[in-house]
């Protein structure tokens, strides 16, 4: 399994990116997928997660209302749209999947794979 995360870029404050992450393989749908991120002197934190059908979603409090995970089955990919975005959301932001739902959303869990990161800016 691989993922490839893209989308990043730099963006002015208030304004909306949407991440993706392409996950190759064709078991894409026994995953629960994840999105985190590490500003630079900072651990990497918990920003989304998504059960494997789509029908259960966790954000972190700094995110939640901003930040919207989904993904599509069909296409292997996992998105993150991020909208009123803030200079503090700047950092690389990395996608990540497990089969257990409960290790992707709590941080001290290892994640069976993990993405590139991709660098997300947000100007003031």
């Amino acid at each position: 399994v691989q993922l490839q995360a893209s989308g990043g870029g730099l963006v002015q404050a208030g304004g909306s990116l949407r991440l993706s992450c392409a996950v190759s393989g064709r078991t894409f749908s026994s995953y629960a997928m994840g999105w985190f991120r590490q500003a630079p002197g900072k651990e990497r934190e918990f920003v989304a997660g998504i059960s494997q059908t789509g029908g259960t979603t966790y954000y972190a409090d700094s995110v939640k209302g901003r930040f919207t995970i989904s993904r599509d089955n069909a296409k292997n990919t996992v998105y993150l749209q991020m909208n009123s975005l803030k200079p503090e959301d700047t950092a690389v932001y990395y996608c990540a999947a497990d089969r257990i739902l409960q290790s992707v959303v709590v941080p001290t869990k290892p994640k069976a794979y993990w993405g590139q990161g991709t660098q997300v800016t947000v100007s003031s």
